[in-house]
């Protein structure tokens, strides 16, 4: 009698194993499909990347980068909004004096305020800031990576403490790829570790394959999840592996494995020589997808900005031209100006006769220069305007060089042109 109760018992557990093996082999194949979709929809479906024109001379490439809300023309300088503004900066000023289509949110910082309940509740990030064109959100890596005091990296994810009062937190992939869900942003970062400057090879090689891991979970996490705004969302992988070409090869590879819709490049500008980021940046273009956008992340002069378009690099952002500019620092074609320089005490010439900005022709140096030595708010947002607008400018330049094929020769007259010291 007890025989014939195990052996049975035995049977329906054969059976339940059986049962669940099978809608595991489902589960699998339904996530296989919905990741197959998402690449489709994505890339082929709607031919996200447009490569209108490519340089003789050099890897440069002029595109358009279609997004749920409007065309993006590439290479384009992306203005660093982090709290979901771009500081002293009305997006009146955004569209008319600058022209950005495409400004850089931040996932930590909307994270831990205002919350992304309050950006769901609103709608989404664009309504919530009242901003109708692309947005773009880093997924905090680099934010907890300069927390190096405050966080600590394990396989779940990154545990860190809020910089605003202390408390504890933690992201993983899934959990970053829901708030940037929640956050609505038209392209989004996986979540990565990025690895200091200077770093051995070791730790360099260890980072970046608990990036590759991250990277394959924030994929599985799209996959199976929807837009909660009914507007598309892409995700780029970053590639990382610090300043060694072996392991840059490695992540490039990964990342243009993932099949998504665009790739980023981070881990540089963070102390290393230029000489080495642009090295960098060849071996991974080399290998990056050579039809789908290339983000440059975190950089950098606008010197920096048109090598790197001339390796093949679409994207870029930089807080350099608003943080410099509220501390006194002008980009311009005639090259780098020091407004608080007496210098430009009595130069009642317009701050950049040439720009298509307004601002920057109405407003003198002289005048400027006295509103920044007084602290003048006013100062600040003249001045990022100005930064704002000669970056986005320059872009837009160095795709109609691209155009019309002349873009090597005028790249390299106008990065001596604007490196100097005015």
């Amino acid at each position: 009698m007890r025989s014939n109760i195990i052996k049975k018992w035995k049977n329906v557990a054969i059976i339940f194993s059986t049962i669940r093996a099978r809608f595991l082999q489902i589960d699998n194949h339904l996530l296989k499909i919905r990741l197959r979709k998402l690449t489709f929809v994505t890339i082929t479906g709607k031919r996200m990347f447009i490569i209108e024109s490519r340089d003789g001379a050099t890897s440069a490439r002029a595109g358009i980068l279609r997004t749920a809300h409007g065309d993006i023309p590439t290479p384009v300088f992306m203005p660093v909004g982090t709290a979901a503004n771009v500081k002293g900066v009305f997006h009146r000023d955004l569209k008319q004096e600058i022209n950005a289509p495409v400004i850089l949110a931040n996932t930590y910082h909307l994270y831990l305020r205002p919350g992304t309940e309050i950006i769901r509740q609103a709608g989404g990030i664009h309504n919530f800031m009242a901003w109708d064109r692309a947005v773009l959100t880093d997924s905090g890596g680099y934010q907890v990576f300069s927390l190096a005091a405050n966080r600590k990296l394990t396989e779940e994810g990154a545990i860190f403490r809020s910089h605003i009062d202390g408390s504890k937190h933690l992201f993983t992939p899934e959990s970053v790829i829901g708030i940037e869900r929640a956050i609505g942003a038209d392209i989004i970062m996986a979540f990565d570790e990025c690895a200091p400057y200077p770093c051995d090879h070791r730790y360099a090689l260890k980072s970046m394959e608990l990036t590759h891991r991250w990277l394959d979970r924030c994929v599985a996490q799209m996959g199976s999840t929807e837009p909660l705004y009914g507007k598309e969302q892409m995700l780029f992988p970053i590639v990382q592996g610090a300043v060694y070409g072996d392991l840059r090869r490695i992540s490039a590879e990964k990342c243009a494995s993932s099949g998504m819709p665009g790739n980023a490049i981070g881990g540089l500008s963070v102390g290393e020589p230029a000489e080495v980021m642009y090295e960098m940046i060849e071996v991974v273009n080399e290998i990056l997808p050579a039809d789908k956008p290339r983000y440059l992340m975190g950089v950098g002069t606008p010197a920096n900005i048109l090598e790197g378009i001339a390796r093949g690099i679409d994207m870029f952002d930089c807080v350099m031209p608003t943080r410099n500019g509220r501390n006194g620092m002008l980009f311009t074609g005639e090259g780098i100006i020091n407004i608080r320089n007496q210098k430009w005490a009595t130069d009642f010439s317009p701050i950049d006769a040439s720009s298509f900005s307004e601002i920057s022709r109405t407003y003198t140096r002289a005048y400027l220069r006295h509103l920044v030595i007084s602290g003048e708010m006013l100062g600040a947002q003249i001045a990022t305007i100005h930064n704002l607008a000669f970056y986005l400018s320059l872009v837009r330049e160095a795709r109609e060089r691209i155009l019309d094929g002349t873009f090597g020769s005028w790249k390299e007259e106008t990065v001596r042109r604007i490196s100097g010291r005015v």
